[in-house]
């Protein structure tokens, strides 16, 4: 056996080998051709011996060539590909036997690093990240990562005692991408990346594409293979023949907080795990007639208090309440009880935590590098650069990856707003105008554009819903017509101007009357979600029911009637946990939310309306089928502030068929006997009152249950009747089958 002449930089590469400085360690260790043989280089520091096993009658034992750990030796005639082990023995008498991760070609075609490169990767988190893999019948992992400002990364964790100098990761030309196939690692192995600045520092950074994660404080990369076996197969198929957004369709979400909808009945300081949540919340949900769940960011996040809008995961479900592929069955059983689940996601900006994305590589790499951009003034977090490939092939792909791999049905974009304009919470100087001189940020409207594009071409059937605040035109119009593709669009409008009416005592309403009315002036201009979510019942803004004026009786009233009229109005609807019966506190996320109150006939009486309104809804198209057109909708009677009486009616497509006329009267009196203009003449049934007793009601319109429409023209319609109407109710009528 010889090793083989050095050459005169010899001294010089296996220096930076040792000190971690080579980009491309694979050139010098694991086997290389030379004239006559092979030669095998292998880096063990600490090591006292190494021998090459191959499996031959003699093994081959490495010359140290470097005091730092560089043993090399030539193995004559022998040729690539060769298999072997390394035995390595430490001062302690120690011997282990590996394979060696440098004997392996690299594990990303240049198809994948060109892709990446362009941001049009749409499964790059199949290939970044750590993959359990076989090779040449060796298991192990595939460990890639983009970090292009790195001197240097290498891989850490529980298969190498969190040793940086054992398996550096070489890097793939100007990708900027370092890998490393590692055999012997595999699930449940924890992992970060250690990366070299070029500046001389060292961090330890969390993998990005991580799909999971250690449980909170903990901050390591978990290796995982998912394994859970799909049920829904069924409904998957059902949403993709849809082929687009389910417009026409009923939509009633619930929106969970999944570490507060409901507490261990054992320890009120624990959360439900997903198994137990999948059964009780599926379970409820169903009860309740809602149609889909929106789960508050589940999102692997740091600090629970953010609810999960402070992202650091975005491949990976939080650990707090089990494993990723018991929250796929937390999704699959949701699905089999025929409830559609939606995921609040967040690509405006992500915290600042030094072992997650900030300054990943030590430069600024998913952020901005100008902190006018790069910082966010409200929330402390910073903003994605979507101008940059990598990073927005990064945030579409991780949306694909939701709707993909955990079956989601859509998503809810978080503060868009803060996405679309430069000067979003900025004074004058603080932020920089885009090339055209203007305050909209270009770069993010293109990300959300294509991220609208690629979902739905890619999933079709799919929702998504933008939370945007402002009247940026087009959010949920398809970007062949200049919008940005959404599906849906929260309405704030909406939620504003209703709950400022709802807060006034019913004496002073008629003074607020344009507040309840204002919202169809603009109603078909997006295709709107109606929301009372979270926000609305948190940092002091107090409970929806304690918005209401009067004492309790009132107030509850006053919440039923304004679920009535966010029920008939156009547009789908969300209402957060708890609202359903009226929680008396404000939601606080660190509590379960207050189920004994149900034991109380008046919150009971709430809920018991919400269930109603959730089953007449999904049995009476006139809610739903013409939701986003002025034809599923006219006025019979928006004029009448004095009496705080508002009439409209709904239609569905064939608006001889399906109608539906809804009655409010919000002042403090009843009406009895108030003429409602009617669509078509025959009976028409009350199929909802709110004040009826099952409601907790008073029942003072119980008597009237079916009415026969009078040819006497009123409302600008050829058919009228009297109806009565109770103090703060709403009644629903629709006209009798022929």
């Amino acid at each position: 056996m010889s090793t083989g002449a050095k050459e005169p930089d010899s001294e010089a590469v296996f220096s930076a080998v040792v000190d971690g400085t080579l980009a491309d360690p694979h050139s010098v260790l694991g086997a290389h051709p030379v004239a006559g043989g092979v030669v095998i280089c292998a880096f063990r520091p600490d090591a006292v011996s190494v021998t090459a096993l191959t499996g031959a009658s003699d093994d081959l034992e490495l010359e140290q060539l470097h005091h730092g750990g560089v043993f090399a030796g030539e193995l004559q005639g022998a040729s690539l590909p060769l298999h072997y082990e390394l035995q390595v023995t430490y001062p302690d008498g120690q011997t282990f036997r590996l394979t060696d991760p440098y004997a392996y070609p690299p594990t990303l075609g240049e198809l994948d690093i060109h892709l990446a490169g362009e941001g049009r990767h749409e499964e790059i988190y199949a290939h970044l990240g750590a993959h359990v893999r076989e090779i040449d019948g060796v298991s192990g992992t595939a460990f890639a990562v983009w970090a292009p400002s790195a001197a240097s990364v290498a891989v850490v964790g529980d298969f190498n005692s969190w040793d940086g100098r054992l398996h550096r990761m070489r890097t793939l030309g100007a990708s900027g991408i370092w890998e490393l196939f590692l055999p012997g690692a595999g699930d449940g192995d924890r992992y970060k990346f250690e990366i070299r600045t070029h500046s001389g520092g060292v961090v330890l950074k969390a993998d990005p594409y991580a799909f999971e994660t250690e449980h909170p404080p903990q901050t390591s990369s978990v290796v995982h293979t998912p394994r859970h076996s799909w049920a829904d197969d069924e409904w998957m198929a059902a949403r993709r023949a849809a082929g687009r957004p389910p417009l026409d369709a009923p939509i009633s979400v619930y929106e969970v907080h999944l570490g507060s909808w409901r507490r261990s009945p054992d320890d009120p300081d624990e959360p439900l795990d997903y198994e137990t949540l999948a059964r009780d919340l599926a379970a409820y949900v169903k009860d309740m007639g809602f149609t889909h769940v929106e789960l508050l960011p589940v999102m692997g996040h740091p600090y629970a208090p953010s609810w999960g809008y402070q992202v650091t995961s975005y491949f990976a479900p939080t650990p707090r309440y089990g494993t990723p592929d018991q929250f796929r069955a937390f999704v699959d059983h949701l699905h089999a009880e025929g409830i559609g689940v939606l995921l609040d996601w967040v690509p405006a900006h992500f915290p600042k935590d030094a072992w997650a994305l900030a300054e990943f590589d030590g430069s600024k790499l998913y952020e901005h590098a100008d902190p006018r951009r790069g910082a966010h003034p409200d929330w402390g977090t910073l903003v994605f650069n979507s101008g940059r490939n990598e990073v927005r092939n990064f945030l579409l792909a991780s949306a694909l990856f939701w709707a993909r791999e955990y079956h989601a049905d859509g998503i809810r974009v978080d503060a868009v707003a803060s996405m679309l304009y430069l000067d979003y919470s900025r004074e004058e100087g603080q932020w920089v105008p885009n090339e055209f001189g203007g305050n909209e940020d270009l770069e993010a409207v293109a990300l959300l554009k294509e991220l609208n594009e690629v979902l739905h071409a890619r999933e079709p059937g799919v929702i998504s819903a933008a939370e945007e605040s402002t009247a940026w035109p087009g959010v949920s119009r398809p970007t062949y017509l200049g919008g940005l593709g959404f599906g849906f669009k929260w309405n704030m409008g909406w939620m504003n101007d209703t709950l400022r009416y709802f807060s006034q005592d019913p004496v002073y309403r008629k003074y607020h009357h344009h507040e309840l009315t204002f919202s169809l002036v603009y109603a078909f201009t997006e295709n709107f979600l109606l929301p009372l979510s979270h926000d609305e019942v948190v940092h002091g803004k107090g409970s929806m029911v304690e918005k209401m004026p009067g004492d309790q009786g009132q107030k509850l009233a006053n919440l039923r009637a304004l679920y009535a009229f966010m029920w008939a109005h156009p547009g789908k609807q969300l209402l957060f946990m708890g609202l359903e019966w009226g929680q008396q506190r404000e939601w606080d996320s660190e509590q379960s939310l207050d189920w004994h109150e149900l034991s109380d006939p008046g919150h009971a009486g709430v809920q018991g309306l919400v269930r109603e309104l959730n089953r007449v809804y999904k049995q009476t198209p006139a809610l739903y089928e013409v939701d986003f057109d002025a034809g599923g909708f006219a006025w019979l009677e928006p004029n009448d502030a004095d009496a705080n009486v508002v009439v409209f009616a709904r239609f569905g497509k064939d608006p001889a068929q399906n109608a539906l006329v809804c009655a409010m009267n919000l002042s403090a009196a009843p009406r009895p006997g108030y003429r409602t203009g009617l669509p078509s003449g025959g009976a028409w049934t009350k199929v909802l009152d709110t004040d009826a007793p099952a409601f907790g009601g008073s029942g003072a319109a119980a008597g009237q249950s079916r009415l026969e429409a009078e040819a006497v023209p009123w409302h600008n319609q050829g058919f009228s009747a009297p109806v009565d109407l109770s103090p703060l109710g709403v009644v629903w009528l629709v006209p009798e089958e022929s």
